[in-house]
């Protein structure tokens, strides 16, 4: 069967820098709905798309259509006791970028990068914005989605366990969901 819109496709991935730094191994494959829902950067679509399972590839993919340029706008320190205890560095949080939420602002997701003893740098960017990153991709299997995963746009059970009243955790290979950049 080959790769095409209304697929949910499983690719085994590994994730390197352009300088072939691992930065994921990919233990888990990732499964996917394919055909533009945004459940993974739309270059890997087109480089899979009309492909079948065994296809096997490697690819690069610019900031601007990963995680895009690194802004240091995005970057923010916040009084420490704004935010929860235990503190750690590399923890995430959702918060809205600063202006006072005009235009339903999408909330964001910070990652701390560092703490001092009352304050947090808090940094909005995706950890790969600003990196050129190599896929590599190897297709292991590609089914019809069913009704239901067209409808809610995403892959159920992926990982063998049911979303419970179609709650969408998004937990399914999360950091791949390209979130809109502003």
């Amino acid at each position: 069967m080959k790769i095409a819109k209304n697929t949910v496709v499983t690719v085994k991935y590994k994730l390197s820098d352009a300088q072939n730094n691992l930065i994921e191994d990919g233990k888990e494959p990732m499964v996917y709905l394919h055909g533009g829902y945004e459940n993974t950067l739309p270059k890997i679509e087109e480089e899979l798309d009309g492909k079948e399972a065994g296809y096997a590839s490697v690819l690069q993919i610019e900031p601007d259509d990963a995680f895009g340029d690194y802004d240091p706008a995005l970057v923010k320190v916040e009084p420490r006791n704004r935010l929860p205890e235990p503190l750690e560095v590399g923890m995430q949080f959702e918060g809205m970028p600063d202006g006072g939420g005009e235009d339903d602002e999408e909330a964001m997701i910070f990652t701390v990068t560092d703490i001092a003893d009352d304050k947090v740098v808090l940094d909005g960017n995706h950890p790969l914005a600003g990196m050129a990153l190599r896929f590599e991709l190897n297709v292991i299997d590609v089914r019809a989605a069913t009704d239901e995963e067209i409808a809610h746009q995403h892959v159920h059970g992926a990982h063998g366990h049911h979303h419970g009243d179609d709650e969408d955790e998004g937990d399914e290979g999360d950091h791949f969901r390209s979130h809109p950049v502003h």
